[in-house]
């Protein structure tokens, strides 16, 4: 008796709880998975770092050259040591994160209007249309990712000058890099937005939405794009912490910003003659971006999980 009134007891509160949205259920899921909680804090420290650096040092000071402290090891005037001009290795961290987290999630902006575009075009459209967008999207899909990133900043290096945002110099390499980024790097969301339209664009709300007379271009973006969103934010969230690979990628070749805009990725480069002997110049930047890559992967892992509905809670 005490049992089968201890039952009856959890189904009443179960009933008279209230429904859960699906953020609260998404969010739910998001807190149970320990690596992405993990992943979302360090991320969080990683941007209060390069943010709450700034207040600390200033650009001028972390451009600033000392012939006379080159390549100093860290010390505690010099936390993280000096590079080959004498400039303070923490502060040009700090600046270079602004840099490097501001060109992947620009890069991914640009990543997702392009993919969703294509996608949820050739998707909801098909026939013919489907057919050509599909097969540029494969055909640049096809070509080296890194090939197509070394061959469009090396063309359009120098082409846009340097310049002032928000009291801060930035080279015209850092717009050319997002754009290049953006543009190379678009074509897995289209197919997943795709795949996604294909098959929300038969489900009965589309039918009757047209059936009243709804526009296409509502119907694309208003009715299937947000049914769709669950995985564009886990393909954008993910993306961001490739096109920081690829900044560094770029600018460790040489061919991505350019001074005297700092980045982790071209502090990687300017370490390229100094591995075993001054290792500290490579330590802290590489260090910052795997923590920053690893964080955003955890993060993305844990959004696709709680973004899923088949997911228990």
């Amino acid at each position: 008796m005490a049992v089968a009134e201890a039952t009856a007891e959890a189904q009443v509160a179960v009933s008279e709880r209230p429904a859960w949205t699906p953020t609260q259920m998404a969010w739910r899921r998001f807190r149970r998975h320990k690596m992405a909680m993990f992943g979302a804090c360090l991320l969080i420290l990683i941007v209060l770092y390069v943010i709450g650096g700034s207040l600390v040092h200033s650009e001028a000071y972390a451009n600033h050259n000392d012939l006379s402290i080159t390549l100093t090891a860290p010390s505690r005037e010099h936390l993280f040591g000096t590079d080959g001009t004498g400039r303070d290795i923490l502060a040009r961290t700090i600046y270079g994160g602004q840099i490097s987290i501001i060109i992947g999630l620009c890069a991914v902006v640009v990543s997702v209007i392009v993919g969703v575009l294509v996608g949820s075009i050739a998707g909801y459209y098909g026939g013919p249309v489907d057919a050509v967008l599909m097969r540029l999207t494969e055909a640049i899909f096809n070509i080296p990712q890194l090939f197509l990133l070394i061959l469009l900043s090396k063309l359009l290096s120098g082409k846009v000058p340097t310049f002032k945002l928000l009291g801060r110099s930035f080279s015209g390499s850092v717009v050319v890099i997002i754009v290049v980024i953006g543009l190379t790097s678009w074509m897995y969301l289209a197919r997943i937005v795709r795949a996604s339209y294909l098959s929300l664009k038969e489900q009965e709300f589309v039918t009757a939405a047209r059936c009243i007379g709804t526009p296409n271009t509502f119907i694309i973006f208003r009715h299937i794009l947000p049914n769709s969103m669950a995985s564009v934010i886990v393909s954008a969230t993910l993306g961001v912490a490739a096109a920081i690979l690829n900044e560094a990628y770029v600018s460790f070749l040489g061919v991505g910003v350019q001074a005297p805009t700092a980045t982790w990725g071209n502090m990687l480069d300017q370490a390229y003659h100094h591995l075993e002997s001054e290792p500290w110049m490579w330590i802290f930047p590489g260090l910052f971006i795997l923590l920053t890559v690893l964080s955003i992967n955890f993060l993305g892992d844990g959004l696709r999980d709680a973004l899923d509905p088949r997911t228990r809670i």
